[in-house]
């Protein structure tokens, strides 16, 4: 009895295991079935199917999914992948099997627009608390009336072109992004569909005017943006907006400099290949659709991280601090703001060691001497 039990197993044991295996094995797609069937198999199968089930395009559009290549009236020369209208399966690492299409739409839907969303919210609603908590940084002392020029003509031309340039795109790129969730609802689609074109063209000509105007602001503000004494002491205390005094800098704050390095050099850099690539204006490249995809991810990523970090500079420039933004609209400040903003360099002019204006007199307001 024993002898015949351990025959049987024996004998159902490789069948068993066959059958495990078929189970663990990963489903062929439907695609690759067909390609690697008979060629007059194929052929017959498709006739026979055009007869029972006329109209039946399945067999086409499974080697579509595929990413075979086939014709197209586009000159391969100017697209390689123009033959292509899918592109083909792929395997993640714990991922479906799937094609890179399919795989990019996963990551923008599924990753990039909901978080990205979600740290912009949450960077207005902390600055909105803060406003709330705080309202505008005044000044402590009285205006000495006596003016100390902050930013000269060029500087300010340099600031304003980047930061128009820099809304048209942040404005175009919210709305194309994240549009469809809070306008869309209100403006129908006729017009949400008229307004993301619309956005769109201004995206694609504010871009170069953006690159261009990001390398002259570079350029010129980089002599005093370099890390010096005390940038620590002031990042450690949080420029004191915290407290009851501000901590001294020079003429940019370490804050200012983290925003300059940060956001203007390196997510700057990154946002603006990634958007020269996706406008398709860097020489020697293909620009296959999967260079594409990948050049997008990093482009909204970059972008989200660059608005998050701006969001903070232009509250401080505009009903955060008083007196900031008629500095970078007439190009000067008291005597007082100075010194309580900007000790060091307040102390700078007052040795002579910078002068207090760079640019001919003003028009309105005598100046410091």
């Amino acid at each position: 009895m024993k002898r015949t039990m351990i025959w049987a197993i024996a004998w159902t044991l490789p069948w068993l295991c066959s059958g495990v295996a078929a189970q663990d094995k990963p489903a062929t797609p439907p695609a690759a079935v067909e390609a690697s069937a008979d060629p007059q198999y194929l052929q017959q199968s498709n006739a026979e199917r055009a007869q029972v089930q006329p109209g039946n395009n399945a067999p086409v559009w499974r080697q579509v999914g595929q990413g075979t290549t086939g014709y197209s009236s586009l000159p391969l020369s100017q697209a390689p992948e123009a033959g292509n209208l899918v592109q083909p399966f792929a395997q993640y690492p714990g991922a479906p099997l799937t094609n890179a299409g399919e795989a990019w739409r996963q990551v923008r839907n599924h990753w990039i627009i909901p978080y990205g969303g979600s740290l912009l919210v949450m960077v207005l609603g902390a600055l909105a608390i803060f406003y709330w908590r705080r309202g505008t940084m005044a000044l402590h002392g009285q205006t000495t009336g006596r003016k100390i020029e902050r930013f000269t003509p060029f500087e300010r031309s340099a600031h304003w072109a980047n930061a128009i340039a820099f809304c048209i795109l942040a404005v175009s790129g919210v709305v194309m992004a994240f549009g469809k969730f809070f306008l869309l609802p209100i403006m129908g689609s006729s017009l949400f569909g008229w307004l993301t074109y619309a956005l769109k063209n201004a995206h694609n000509f504010a871009g170069p005017l953006f690159a261009v105007s990001l390398v002259v602001v570079f350029f010129t503000f980089v002599k005093d943006n370099f890390p010096s004494k005390g940038d620590l002491t002031w990042l450690l205390k949080g420029g004191g907006m915290f407290g009851g005094q501000e901590v001294p800098s020079h003429r940019f704050n370490a804050g200012e400099k983290v925003l300059f390095w940060g956001g203007v050099f390196a997510l700057g850099a990154v946002v603006v290949v990634s958007g020269l690539f996706l406008d398709k204006l860097l020489p020697s490249f293909v620009y296959t659709r999967g260079e594409m995809q990948i050049a997008h991810m990093v482009h909204a990523v970059a972008t989200v991280l660059m608005m998050a970090m701006f969001l903070g500079h232009i509250y401080m420039g505009t009903v955060g601090m008083a007196g900031a933004y008629q500095a970078m609209r007439t190009g000067y400040v008291d005597e007082t703001w100075a010194k309580e903003h900007h000790e060091l360099w307040h102390d700078d002019i007052q040795a002579g060691k910078i002068p207090a204006h760079r640019s001919p007199a003003p028009t309105t307001g005598p100046v410091q001497a």
